[in-house]
């Protein structure tokens, strides 16, 4: 006997649980703005009423036998429902099995506790991960810098004629690109990548302004004419320098340029072979990054924004 009032004990709190998650998912879509709330609570509701459910399942279930069903009155039509759903609520703690026992906390309540416990642990996380992004980011940074990649300075002249050099660009984020204004293919994609990058960041306001540089590693053939001739087709701020051949040289080993003119062909025409990569430099004029070919515009982009929000003078 006292085996048989355990189960039916234990099959009327079955019973009751899932009669709470009714009741509470229907007190939740009636109210304004409850909706919201339940499509994106449901699974989590469901999944902890059928664990608590799975777990009294053993014992309630063969409890679910011996019950009398409720005796209802003889009512036709939609009201019968209604009564059968009142003397089901009605079933009080000393039915359950559980006499005296304080109700817990509303259903609601407890959904709203485990969504500010997820929300929490959710922001940890994401906090942690951009902690150790930018924490890779700057040890990154360090590596390049210990490469002494960019040390010193440089003097060419712009497409305009005018004189630059290395500290003129000092307060700025410069990205610099090595080409030939002869290449066929390789460096017009660059230059573009290189310029779709600008613009992406110029069109988020609140970012600094980047400056594109354009050094030819063709000093024979790349004037000054040459050069205004061919950034013109780019954007309005790239600035093409060029020099003489031992200015070429040596700004292309500062930062570590392979460059090889080839072989003329009958019409005096040639290919030079280079390396591929745009290099970024902070506002201090130190060497931060570099992208090779493999790196799309929008790779750079997030990286170079990354570097803008990391960044802290060290010269001041």
């Amino acid at each position: 006997m006292a085996g048989a009032g355990r189960a039916a004990a234990d099959s009327r709190a079955l019973i009751g649980l899932g009669l709470e998650v009714v009741a509470g998912l229907s007190r939740m879509m009636d109210n304004p703005g409850g909706q919201g709330t339940f499509w994106l609570l449901t699974p989590l509701l469901f999944s902890r009423s059928i664990r608590s459910m799975l777990a009294r399942a053993p014992k309630a279930w063969h409890g679910l036998f011996p019950l009398r069903p409720l005796a209802l009155p003889r009512i036709q039509g939609a009201e019968a429902g209604q009564v059968r759903y009142r003397l089901l609520a009605r079933q009080g703690p000393a039915e359950t099995g559980k006499p005296g026992q304080p109700p817990g906390p509303r259903l609601q309540t407890r959904l709203l506790i485990t969504a500010l416990i997820g929300a929490g642990l959710g922001g940890a996380w994401l906090a942690l991960r951009a902690e150790k992004e930018q924490w890779r980011q700057q040890q990154r940074t360090e590596a390049l810098r210990r490469a002494a990649v960019g040390q010193g300075d440089f003097s060419l002249l712009d497409h305009r004629g005018q004189v630059r050099c290395k500290a003129d660009f000092r307060g700025q984020w410069v990205l610099i690109y090595f080409g030939f204004t002869h290449c066929p293919d390789i460096c017009p994609d660059e230059l573009e990548k290189l310029v779709q990058v600008v613009r992406q960041l110029e069109a988020e306001p609140g970012l600094p302004p980047v400056q594109p540089l354009f050094i030819t590693v063709d000093p024979e053939r790349d004037d000054v004419a040459a050069m205004a001739r061919y950034v013109q087709d780019f954007h309005p701020r790239l600035l093409g320098l060029t020099g003489s051949a031992e200015q070429i040289a040596q700004v292309s080993r500062s930062y570590r340029v392979y460059y090889s003119a080839g072989p003329k062909d009958e019409d005096q025409d040639y290919i030079v072979d280079h390396s591929i990569a745009i290099y970024l430099l902070s506002p201090d004029g130190l060497f931060t990054d570099y992208y090779g070919r493999a790196k799309s515009a929008q790779q750079i982009t997030d990286s170079v924004r990354g570097h803008m929000a990391a960044f802290r003078s060290v010269l001041r």
